[in-house]
């Protein structure tokens, strides 16, 4: 398909200089898929902090992904416009619980976050969450649907996950441009209903 990974696409449209500019943080346990949504969705080259997995990490990180050899350490970075005066810069934290003094220095500014979920490991994610939260950033729920991966219900992830009405959950495919895409357009419409009422 070709809305997937395309490491010789365009560099992207350079900024006029009058777009609006929102910092939204992608954020998720480890292994749920930030790093692949940034470098899919970005229109331009990803800044990426990924390190090899070593056995210095065992008993730490988790060892059960047998296809994930690298882990974010800092951050990923990458822009997206969504449309001509809307241009999002997206920072992807790491995941593991050691680094979320990084999570919470990246949430500086952030008007919102995409909180990215492997169904296969819903519990990984409590710990994000609430920390999300506790910074107070309006955030989406985005099911990361994993090759392979049994099939859910919004409604049973929301019951097992205890998810208020009001917060949204969207599914996705973390490798696809398009699906990222829409991802981040609910967690923006999300956001714009956060908006106070403009004073007539």
């Amino acid at each position: 398909m070709q809305d997937y990974i395309d490491s010789d696409s365009d560099p992207g449209p350079v900024l006029r200089g009058n777009e609006r500019t929102v910092k939204i943080l992608i954020v998720g346990h480890m292994g749920a898929g930030k790093t692949t949504a940034v470098q899919a969705v970005s229109e331009i080259r990803p800044i990426k902090t990924e390190e090899v997995m070593t056995t210095a990490g065992s008993g730490i990180d988790r060892a059960d992904l047998p296809h994930k050899t690298t882990t974010t350490v800092a951050m990923d970075f990458g822009r997206v416009n969504l449309n001509e005066e809307l241009v999002l810069y997206l920072f992807g934290a790491p995941g593991q619980a050691r680094f979320f003094d990084i999570l919470e220095d990246l949430a500086h500014s952030a008007l919102g976050a995409l909180v990215l979920c492997d169904p296969r490991h819903l519990a990984e994610t409590y710990p994000i969450l609430d920390l999300v939260e506790e910074l107070g950033l309006t955030y989406v729920i985005a099911v990361n649907e994993f090759d392979g991966a049994d099939r859910y219900t919004e409604e049973r992830l929301r019951e097992v996950m205890e998810l208020a009405p009001s917060i949204p959950l969207v599914f996705c495919d973390a490798r696809s441009r398009l699906s990222t895409r829409d991802a981040l357009i609910a967690l923006v419409q999300h956001l714009l209903t956060k908006l106070p009422e403009p004073v007539r």
